[in-house]
C-alpha cells in the first residue's frame, strides 16, 4: 500500500497538541481502527474504547511517559501497566501502517521509533505474550533531519525533528512494515522520545512508547533477532543520542538511540496520508484450543 493522502471526518479529526500525548488510532489499507484511549483522572473512565482492540491498554491517567529511571522496567515496553489487548489487525509484509496521535507539542522535539517483536503462529499469541519476555527489532528511526532550519518558531530549539513531521502532517507518522517479514503475530511498539528536559537531571528524556498487535501476512520468511524492552536503552549517560541538547545552535550530528534497524527495514517512509475509507474493528484473538 502506498502512502496516500489523508481525509478524515470531523467526527474523527485529531485533538488539539497537549503536554503528552497517545495513539488515538491507526490506518491500515485505508481502515482505521481505534487505539487505547487512557482513562482520564478529571473526568473518570472513557467509555468509548472498543469492545475489541489491538491495542494495548495503559494506566497514563496524565497522557503521560516513562524514563531513564525505568529502562530496566516493563513500563518501557508499551508504557505504565500495560496490558495485552484482545484482538489485532491484519497488514500484509511491505504495506504501511499510519498512527494519529493525539497531538504533540511543537516545544517536545526528539526522535520517532518503531520496534517490533514476534510472538508466534498462533491466533492468541500475542494476546498471551509477556512483555517482558518479547524481544524487539527496529523497523523505523528518524531523529534529526534538518540541523539548519526550523518549523516553528525558533523558541522550542533549532533544528527539523522528527517530532516536527509529525505535527506538519496533522500529527499522523507513517511507518513501512519490512517486506521481508514472515508471516505471524507480531507486537509492534511506536514510540516518541522527547529530549526538551534531556540535561535535566532530575528529568531527562521522556519516552512515550505505545503498542499495537497486527498478523503479518505475506510470502516474507524473516524472523529477526531482537532486544528484550528493558535491553533497548542504556542510561542517558552511556548514549548520546538521550543526552542531547536541542538548544545548541548549530546543533550538532545525532545519534539515534537503540539497537538501530533490522537488514529488512524500510526508514522514513514517505510521510505523506492516507485516505480513510472507512472504520473498522480489530478482529479478536481467538484462544488457542
Amino acid at each position: 500500500m502506498k502512502p496516500r493522502r489523508l481525509i478524515l471526518p470531523a467526527a474523527l479529526s485529531l485533538g488539539v497538541a497537549r503536554g503528552h500525548s497517545y495513539i488515538n488510532s491507526f490506518v491500515v489499507d485505508g481502515v482505521l481502527y481505534g487505539g487505547f484511549i487512557p482513562e482520564n483522572h478529571n473526568q473518570g473512565p472513557v467509555s468509548n474504547n472498543p469492545d475489541v482492540l489491538a491495542a494495548w491498554s495503559t494506566e497514563v491517567l496524565d497522557d503521560g511517559w516513562v524514563g531513564e529511571l525505568d529502562y530496566a522496567s516493563p513500563d518501557i515496553v508499551c508504557n505504565l501497566n500495560a496490558l495485552n489487548p484482545n484482538g489485532n489487525v491484519a497488514v500484509e509484509a511491505g504495506d504501511s501502517v499510519m498512527f494519529l496521535w493525539n497531538g504533540w507539542p511543537e516545544s517536545h522535539h526528539g526522535p520517532i521509533l518503531t520496534y517490533m517483536a514476534y510472538c508466534g503462529e498462533e491466533a492468541d499469541s500475542c494476546l498471551r505474550a509477556n512483555k517482558a519476555e518479547l524481544e524487539f527489532f527496529g523497523i523505523d528511526a528518524v531523529g534529526l533531519i534538518d540541523p539548519t532550519t526550523s518549523l516553528h518558531d525558533a523558541y522550542t530549539a533549532f533544528g527539523i525533528w522528527a517530532t516536527d513531521i509529525l505535527i506538519h502532517t496533522n500529527h499522523t507518522y507513517t511507518v513501512q512494515i519490512p517486506p521481508t517479514l514472515s508471516p505471524g503475530n507480531y507486537v509492534v511498539r511506536h514510540e516518541i522520545i522527547a529530549l526538551h528536559y534531556a540535561l535535566k537531571p532530575d528529568l531527562g528524556p521522556q519516552h512515550y512508547p505505545q503498542c499495537i498487535n497486527l498478523v503479518i501476512t505475506g510470502s516474507g520468511t524473516e524472523k529477526p533477532e531482537g532486544h528484550l524492552g528493558t535491553e533497548l536503552y542504556r542510561l542517558p549517560d552511556d548514549e548520546a543520542g538521550l543526552k542531547y541538547d536541542i538548544s545548541q545552535d548549530p546543533l550538532p550530528p545525532y545519534t539515534m538511540p537503540g539497537p538501530g534497524l533490522i537488514a529488512g527495514a524500510v526508514p522514513s517512509a514517505v510521510q505523506d496520508q492516507a485516505h480513510v475509507t472507512a472504520s473498522g474493528e480489530a478482529t479478536p484473538a481467538e484462544a488457542t484450543s
